[in-house]
């Protein structure tokens, strides 16, 4: 398991946008890593308060310094307060593509925003613009929804016994290396309704289903098994239901105060999994959401 070397934080700024500053601290501090800030700029902003506010070159170079200023008391604080080392740096450009040529450039381990801010943050997180990262970036991101107060102490993992299951595992120990491992694997009879409408009986239908139980709890057992869980770092969680739904439901049934999800999936069409399970997830989620987003990231 490779530890986290490089975090990058992506902040607007604000309030809550500090809370994903924060948690980045923390990990950053436990895993020995090293921090960066970011701000994105947009080019554009200084432009209309040009135009509207007609004065000139000198409101541009005053906005950028009282916003390096503000970035640069924001690193101080976290720097004092969690005893880590941590860098700033100042973009310019449009949000997403800044953000992904930073955590490029830097080879970050991890990225982390605030699911909630003023601005660019809200729109990345909870709109299309977080679609677009997500799919354009092979680093795995941390969206935060909840103050840090503590280490993650229990950690739901959803998988489905694709390539990309083994890897969230990984991922999820070394996000929250002492934290409890809730393994779900929400399984569904295939074409259950069609068997329905076909007038199979409902003593079949369930026996149909205990077979998918019993084949999915035989995976995630050797699943365990294969990333080296014991049997006390970890719990199976199989709900037969929808993915998007048990995933919010066991969230806050097991008292997990981060889901790990993968961006790819089983599905043939990588769009439709982020578009039906990731995106539900994060729109839905009471706790904070670290998604993977290739087999290389996790």
């Amino acid at each position: 398991m490779h530890h986290l070397k490089n975090i990058l934080a992506a902040t607007d700024l604000s309030s809550p946008a500090r809370q994903a500053a924060e948690r980045a601290a923390r990990l950053a501090r436990a895993a020995g890593a090293q921090l960066r800030l970011a701000h994105a700029l947009s080019a554009g902003l200084a432009a209309q308060l040009q135009q509207l506010l007609g004065m000139g070159n000198a409101l541009e170079t005053t906005l950028i310094e009282q916003t390096r200023q503000e970035l640069q008391n924001l690193a101080t604080e976290l720097a004092a307060e969690r005893q880590v080392s941590v860098e700033q740096t100042l973009l310019h450009g449009n949000v997403v593509d800044e953000i992904h040529r930073e955590a490029q450039a830097m080879q970050a381990d991890l990225v982390v925003l605030g699911a909630r801010g003023r601005g660019f943050l809200r729109r990345m997180t909870l709109g299309s613009t977080a679609e677009r990262l997500l799919r354009k970036s092979a680093r795995p991101m941390l969206v935060v929804k909840q103050r840090a107060h503590e280490p993650y102490r229990r950690v739901l993992v959803a998988v489905d016994f694709s390539p990309w299951s083994a890897p969230l595992v990984d991922l999820a120990r070394r996000v929250a290396p002492r934290a409890h491992l809730v393994l779900l694997s929400a399984y569904e009879v295939p074409f259950e309704g069609k068997l329905r409408f076909a007038s199979v009986s409902e003593a079949v239908i369930k026996s149909y289903r205990e077979q998918a139980r019993q084949t999915a709890e035989r995976q995630l057992h050797a699943m365990a098994a294969r990333t080296g869980l014991a049997p006390a770092d970890w719990t199976p969680c199989l709900p037969h239901a929808d993915p998007s739904l048990a995933i919010v439901e066991h969230e806050q049934e097991r008292a997990c105060d981060l889901i790990v999800v993968g961006k790819h999936g089983q599905n043939v069409a990588e769009e439709l999994l982020l578009g039906s399970v990731t995106s539900h997830v994060l729109a839905e989620s009471v706790g904070d959401v670290l998604v993977s987003t290739s087999t290389a990231s996790a």
